[in-house]
């Protein structure tokens, strides 16, 4: 969330956008959806239907394996003008969803000497008290206490993981907007810090001031910009390691160069930073392989 101390530039992975005030970025993201149809990141049926993105999605699937494993990795940055990095937190979870009785009584194997040697102090990993946490530690196994089964049909986070630090940032965002008689020429830059990540469907809000719209000057990517908000999107359909940074030159009428900031990001990723891995996955009766699907999520 932003933090009053001042402008700041916030950069959100995922859907979640605050500070930017709700209805404002729910508008200028409704009309993308309708005009330009950009990929978004919308939420739930409920936060689509509020936008009026058109029909109502249809109902999920209903599961087609025994088990349905997702792995998630969210963060949480706050950069300053300049791109540095103030602030940057990760959370995991590794959460089951048990579709069926064979589901039920499936046991994970995970690479946890892995994850031992490449994680170090400033991780912290937290398994859920009903996981029987001496088979974890030794062998790396994901089971219930007592030899119980997941219940059926309700997630359950089995592990969490958390990391605090700035080599986790996936990307830095730098806003230069300078006054000049009247108008405010705007420099913004993007450079992607995790070389080994690729973010997709890539949306950098930026609040204008006001309702005039930007003169481009200069743009890698594409843009759209809604007037009844005064907010302008910045879109990129993959930033990756061979197209790692980008910039947009605009110039606006205005006078206040504290009016572009906060600025957010929203992506969606596979990359992780954990190394966690689903290695196998068995029946704790007969130690048959229980068939399942995986996620991932960041």
């Amino acid at each position: 969330q932003v933090v009053d101390e001042g402008p700041r530039v916030v950069a959100k992975v995922g859907m979640k956008l605050g500070g930017i005030g709700g209805k404002k970025k729910d508008n200028l993201m409704a009309n993308m959806a309708k005009e330009d149809n950009f990929a978004l990141l919308l939420g739930s049926k409920k936060t689509t239907d509020a936008l009026g993105l058109g029909a109502a999605a249809p109902a999920p699937a209903a599961p087609s394996t025994p088990l349905t494993i997702v792995l998630e990795e969210k963060y949480t940055v706050a950069m300053n003008r300049e791109g540095g990095i103030d602030s940057c937190d990760l959370k995991g979870t590794l959460t089951l969803t048990a579709n069926t009785e064979a589901g039920s009584m499936a046991s994970l194997s995970l690479n946890k000497d892995v994850i031992s040697s490449k994680c170090g102090s400033s991780w912290n990993f937290a398994t859920h008290p009903k996981v029987n946490k001496p088979d974890y530690e030794k062998k790396g196994l994901i089971t219930l206490k007592g030899g119980k089964g997941l219940p059926i049909n309700r997630p359950v986070g089995v592990i969490r993981w958390s990391y605090s630090g700035d080599d986790a940032a996936p990307l830095s965002i730098n806003c230069w907007p300078e006054e000049d008689n009247g108008y405010i020429n705007v420099n913004i830059e993007f450079e992607l810090i995790r070389p080994e990540m690729t973010l997709q469907d890539v949306n950098i809000l930026l609040p204008l001031g006001g309702t005039d719209p930007p003169q481009i000057e200069a743009i890698d990517g594409q843009y759209k910009h809604d007037a009844e908000t005064g907010m302008m999107c910045w879109h990129h359909d993959e930033i990756s390691a061979q197209n790692s940074s980008g910039s947009l030159e605009f110039t606006i009428h205005g006078s206040d160069v504290d009016a572009f900031f906060p600025v957010q990001v929203m992506f969606k990723s596979d990359t992780f930073l954990c190394p966690i891995e689903v290695t196998s996955v068995k029946s704790t009766g007969n130690g048959a392989p229980v068939p399942h699907s995986l996620t991932r999520n960041v």
